[in-house]
Parts: C-alpha cells; sequence; structure tokens
C-alpha cells in the first residue's frame, strides 16, 4: 500500500469512527432533550416513536455535519476558528427539523419529527456536546505530544555558570553575525555581559536587524557592527588591530549544499581560504580562543559543501600550537534556520503544497538554535584544542517531519497537501553522519559534547596549499568538483 493510499485509508477509518461518536453525542442529547422538556417521564407516544424519531434526526443532523465540511476537519486542531462551521450545521439540521414538523403537525408522524420544543434543546445540547467532545479530544493529543517531546527529546540545560566566566568582560567577535546561528550566539553572549561585541556580517538587512535587536534587549552590551565580508583581508586585519578581540565565533560560511555544488570556487575561497586566513589574523592579534562551527556534512563528505568544511576543519585547527586555541564543532541541521528544511515546508504546505521531499528514506539530525548554540558556547570552555562533535539525539526521516508538519497545520499529508520526491540533489547524502560512538568519539565533562578521534590523512598545509591551486586555476567548475572530490579522503 502506498503512502497515499495508506493516508486516505487513515482518513476514512478515523472519519467512521468520529461519526459513530457524534452518533452516540447525538442519542444522548437526544435522550437528554426529552428528559429535560418532560421532567423525566415517558411522553405521550412512548419511547418507541421517540428512538424511531430518532433516526431520523440523527440522518438530518449527520447529514448537515457533512455538507457544511465539518468531517474535513482534524479533531485534534479543532479550534475558536472552527466553532462557526459546527454551530451552522447544528442550526441547518434545527431548522430542517422545524419544517418537518411544520409539514408533518400529525401526531401519528411523531415517530418521524420531534416537537419544536426537543429540536430547540437538542440543538443546544448537540452543539455543546459535538465541539466538546472534539475540544477534549485535542487536549488530550497536545498533552499526549508535550509528553512524547519530553521523553524523546532530552535537552539538558547547561550549566552557564563556566560560559559566564569566560565570556564576562571580553571582546568576542562572532562572524556571519546576522545567520541563524551567529544571531543566536550573538544573543547568548549578550547574556554573559561581555565588554563588546564585533558583529561581523557582510549582508545589510541580517546586520541591521541583529544589531538592532541587541541594542533593544541589551541596552548595556556595547555592540559593534561591522559590514565586512570575512575574505576581505585587509579591512578583516584592521578590524582586528582595532578591536583586538579575545574571543573569535566563526559561524561564517556557505552553508546551502546545492548553491556550494554548482559554485565550488567561491566555495572553497570561501569555506576553506577565508577561514584559514581568519586563523592566521586571530593568532597573529593575539587571541585566546577560536570556535568554528562545523557540520555533520564534513564527516565523509559527498559534495562540495561537506569537502570545504572538512578542509576548514584541518586547515583551522592545524594553526593550534601558539597561544592562540582554535577548535571546531560539529552539529547537525537547526530547526527553522534560514534554507533548512522545516521554513521551507511551511511556505509550501501554505500553498496548499506539494510539499517536496528529496526521497523517502532521507534522514537528518535536528537540533533546535538555542540547544545547538549552548553546546557550542559550553565546548568553548574546554581546555582541549579540538574538533568536537555534539550529541544530537536519534535522525529523522525527512518525510516524517513532512507528515507531522502538515498534520500540525489540521491538514491531511496526501490528501489535502501532495508530498512529492524530487530525487537526491548533487552533493547530498541519504543519511548525515555524526558517529558518537566509543570508536569514532572520546567523552567531555558534558554529555552531549565528544572529542572526535579522528586524525585528517593529509598535513594541514598541504590542504590549504590544495585549496588555493583549485580557488586559483584556470578550471571550470566540473574539473574543480572532481579534483576536489579527489580528495575525499582528507
Amino acid at each position: 500500500m502506498t503512502k497515499k493510499e495508506e493516508a486516505w485509508s487513515l482518513f476514512l477509518a478515523t472519519r467512521v469512527a468520529g461519526m459513530f461518536v457524534d452518533a452516540a453525542v447525538m442519542a444522548g442529547a437526544y435522550l437528554a432533550a426529552f428528559a429535560l422538556r418532560l421532567d423525566f417521564q415517558e411522553p405521550q407516544w412512548g419511547w418507541r416513536a421517540v428512538a424511531q424519531s430518532f433516526v431520523v434526526v440523527w440522518a438530518v443532523q449527520q447529514a448537515a455535519l457533512f455538507l457544511t465540511g465539518c468531517y474535513r476537519l482534524t479533531w485534534r486542531r479543532t479550534g475558536a476558528l472552527d466553532v462557526p462551521r459546527y454551530v451552522l450545521a447544528v442550526i441547518a439540521s434545527a431548522v430542517a427539523l422545524t419544517l418537518m414538523r411544520f409539514l408533518l403537525p400529525s401526531l401519528a408522524h411523531a415517530y418521524i419529527r420531534p416537537p419544536y420544543s426537543i429540536t430547540l434543546i437538542n440543538a443546544v445540547l448537540v452543539a455543546v456536546g459535538v465541539i466538546g467532545v472534539r475540544w477534549l479530544w485535542r487536549l488530550a493529543w497536545d498533552a499526549r505530544r508535550q509528553r512524547e517531546l519530553l521523553l524523546n527529546r532530552d535537552e539538558r540545560r547547561m550549566d552557564s555558570a563556566d560560559v559566564v566566566a569566560l565570556f564576562a568582560g571580553k571582546r568576542v567577535m562572532v562572524t556571519g553575525a546576522g545567520g541563524s546561528i551567529g544571531s543566536e550566539l550573538v544573543r547568548q553572549i549578550a547574556r554573559c555581559a561581555p565588554a563588546e561585541i564585533l558583529l561581523v556580517e557582510r549582508g545589510e538587512n541580517a546586520l541591521y536587524e541583529i544589531d538592532r535587536a541587541l541594542r533593544s534587549r541589551f541596552p548595556s552590551v556595547k555592540a559593534v557592527p561591522e559590514m565586512v565580508d570575512i575574505s576581505d583581508a585587509p579591512r578583516m586585519r584592521a578590524i582586528f588591530a582595532a578591536h583586538r578581540p579575545e574571543i573569535v565565533l566563526h559561524a561564517a560560511a556557505y552553508k546551502h549544499v546545492p548553491m556550494v555544488e554548482a559554485n565550488p570556487r567561491e566555495g572553497i575561497r570561501n569555506n576553506v581560504l577565508a577561514t584559514r586566513v581568519l586563523g592566521e589574523m586571530a593568532l597573529e592579534a593575539g587571541v585566546e580562543r577560536f570556535v568554528m562551527i562545523s557540520t555533520d556534512k564534513a564527516v565523509r563528505p559527498a559534495g562540495v559543501m561537506g569537502m570545504t568544511k572538512r578542509m576548514a576543519e584541518i586547515a583551522l585547527l592545524g594553526l593550534n600550537g601558539g597561544a592562540t586555541r582554535f577548535s571546531g564543532v560539529r552539529f547537525g541541521n537547526v530547526l527553522g534556520s534560514s534554507g533548512s528544511v522545516v521554513p521551507l515546508f511551511k511556505e509550501q504546505i501554505a500553498r496548499g503544497g506539494p510539499v517536496t521531499v528529496t526521497h523517502p528514506d532521507m534522514k537528518r539530525y535536528f537540533m533546535t538554535v538555542q540547544e545547538a548554540v549552548a553546546l557550542v558556547l559550553k565546548a568553548a570552555t574546554f581546555a582541549e584544542s579540538a574538533l568536537y562533535v555534539l550529541d544530537m539525539g536519534e535522525p529523522v526521516k525527512i518525510v516524517d517531519l513532512a507528515e507531522e508538519m502538515i498534520a500540525e497545520a489540521g491538514l491531511r499529508p496526501y490528501v489535502d497537501v501532495p508530498i512529492v520526491f524530487t530525487g537526491i540533489r548533487p552533493g547530498e547524502k541519504l543519511f548525515e553522519e555524526l558517529d558518537v560512538s566509543e570508536k569514532s568519539v572520546l567523552k567531555t565533562g558534558c554529555a552531549r559534547i565528544y572529542v572526535c578521534r579522528a586524525r585528517p590523512a593529509r598535513p594541514p598545509d598541504e590542504v590549504v596549499a590544495f585549496a588555493r591551486s583549485l580557488a586559483c586555476s584556470g578550471d571550470d567548475d566540473d574539473t574543480i568538483r572532481r579534483r576536489l572530490m579527489e580528495w575525499r579522503d582528507v
């Protein structure tokens, strides 16, 4: 059975079950209406006729719910905006039953139409009952989802005392400060009362937004916006000389797999060479700590983006041995970050679909940006100059995420919103790797941060020289990609 067939089968099963529940609510409401109207006495035409008339009442009310689209609504997403539709269905059914009473006034027809007063009382009770069971179901669903999140997502809060001690009173530079990760780094560092935060960002709008947010929320923190490309060596050297940062958090990078795959020379220039030069400047300026944000795509890379980040790790950590302590932190996808699937899926769902997934078996690690940044800052406090790996829990199937987001929007996957599989893009893998087993990593003092055991197969200077030769060559993009991937074993 295909996913679409499964979705339709589930839809039909849940709607049939919903109709049975509604029938029980209607039966209870109808009986209660007679009991309230007649002071719990038997009507003169007998309970048998009441039961026969209920069949007609049930049919009319079910038809009204169906025709007004109430059975297209998902119970667990029923909210205040849906109430008018249910009320309309109840009013419509009450009008139909009233007309039947008017057109068939004879007591001989009691078994197919209720009295006016019973219709009115029943309408109120049915409206309360039908809407009430849906709201109760939603409350139960939300409570269950909350428990699942708490059980499946162990987000331990970091003891921030050592993080505050590291950044308090320090001059801190954050590159890529306007990005999803960079801006969160800025916010969390600002809580530590640093002496100064250098906001290095080449995008004008992104720089404006984080500068404005920082001044609004942390007016006592000195923020210095620097609109500059990190590959502009003269400007960056002047910034280092003028501000003498003590800690550098390097989040600036090209990260979108298809874009970097299509522009390999620029990916090498920005991700590898600019990172190396930035590290050399930090060394010259006497920076105490330099932390680079890396990615799970650097593990056995399948494309240009992953290769450039792996080469950047080697190029940067190769500078250790002097006064500056260089380290890197690898983690997977950040929920809601620019370019990630979450905002893309939201946009596609809002348009009515289709939601595009590359492959039904595609899996990725996910972490909230707040959690990832808290762990990065924690890793920055460690004494060892190393490549750190974050434990991101269990990987998530992208198609499962798409289905969940569609359902959370109150829609039905494959029914209201189609999901289409577009095929793996160049440079992508089915499954990104963040191996935190004992054979691959060493434990640290933090339960969710590990030190990568792997050592580069090539020396840092050789990696940097190769990156420069590719960036400065006259080769076309296809040749650069091929030559780069021949170095996959770095």
